[in-house]
């Protein structure tokens, strides 16, 4: 019996990522613990939720706050279990600009008593989310792991540089095996509202202009959830024996922002959810963000085998379907 915990579990990767291991392997066993905030609307939480509770015993719930140290301690001392997927956090980078203090509460407190968790109740492998918002400014594509972390562009950022160098440093001090992944833009269906194609159709529904920042000069390494929740699932199955790793996950691919936006109004008009295009207006680089992001994937695939399958226009038909199936075509 494998036991594993996920953290954020009612998030968009948290669940696709429970519902791939526990469909793959029989002998798994998932406890997923999350606080259900309102940063986004909760019901699509409790959707993906009530979608894993198809597997019975074998997926268990708890909800409950990563900040909360006694909380946590708790879970680990009744889960015991092998594998901890750490992927609670406060995401977006915008959204650092307005409520900082979410991000010191859950990406820096909260990982601090995962950290200290595992260090009681030592877990085989602590696997967490990092992100492509390390590589900040001056990074040149396409990132590898080794470049210097010196100009993070946010505040998001920031926290998840610290949680990777909390992490080499509990693991050197303490024995336990951490895995770090710096995940790159990640989209599907029951995806998170936030995400820019998402709002996109939001926008494109409601008859408004899709605001386009920096004049659409943007590239970004749009990653599809599969292949995702493929890589995690390819770490924690391989696993790792000591020490602390940083591994790229990302489709190593980058689209222009506005090679993005025509597949995305393909696939919503072909799928009836939207009857026409939309007026396009063009706006400045917005604070927090950055030009490109890359992703070179070369040590994941090296190591574990990871290679991305998705392309780009059959994630956004998967997509376009599921949000007319959700929704209808009236938003």
């Amino acid at each position: 019996m494998k036991k594993i915990l996920i953290t954020g579990a009612a998030g968009f990767i948290g669940a696709a990522l429970a519902a791939r291991l526990l469909s793959e392997d029989k002998d798994t066993y998932v406890t997923g613990i999350d606080s259900l905030t309102d940063y986004y609307d909760p019901a699509l939480k409790r959707e993906r939720l009530e979608e894993l509770k198809t597997f019975g015993e074998r997926f268990r719930f708890i909800k409950g706050d990563i900040a909360d140290r006694l909380f946590v301690e708790d879970v680990m001392r009744s889960v015991r279990p092998d594998t901890v997927v750490n992927l609670a956090a406060q995401a977006g980078v915008r959204y650092s600009l307005i409520q900082p203090e979410a991000y010191m509460h859950s990406n820096i407190t909260g990982f601090y008593n995962i950290l200290e968790a595992c260090r009681s109740y030592s877990p085989v492998h602590l696997v967490y989310a990092s992100s492509s918002s390390v590589y900040g400014t001056d990074a040149k594509a396409p990132f590898r792991e080794d470049a210097a972390l010196l100009t993070p562009a946010s505040l998001y950022a920031a926290t998840k540089i610290s949680n990777e160098a909390m992490a080499k440093a509990y693991s050197h001090l303490f024995g336990f095996p951490s895995t770090g992944l710096r995940f790159f833009t990640v989209y599907g269906p029951k995806g998170r509202p936030d995400m820019a194609y998402y709002k996109f159709t939001i926008r494109m529904i409601a008859g408004e202009r899709l605001q386009i920042y920096n004049n659409g000069d943007m590239l970004r390494d749009f990653t599809y959830i599969d292949d995702i929740t493929r890589g995690i699932a390819l770490v924690i199955n391989e696993g790792q024996s000591e020490g602390s790793e940083i591994y790229n996950i990302g489709a190593g691919q980058p689209v222009k922002l506005l090679d993005f936006i025509d597949v995305l109004e393909d696939e919503l008009l072909e799928a009836g959810v939207i009857l026409k295009r939309p007026e396009r207006e063009f706006l400045p680089m917005q604070p927090g963000d950055v030009p490109e992001t890359w992703c070179d994937t070369g040590k994941l695939e090296k190591r574990f085998g990871y290679k991305p399958e998705t392309d780009l226009r059959t994630g956004l038909r998967a997509f376009a379907i599921w949000y007319r199936e959700r929704y209808g075509t009236d938003g």
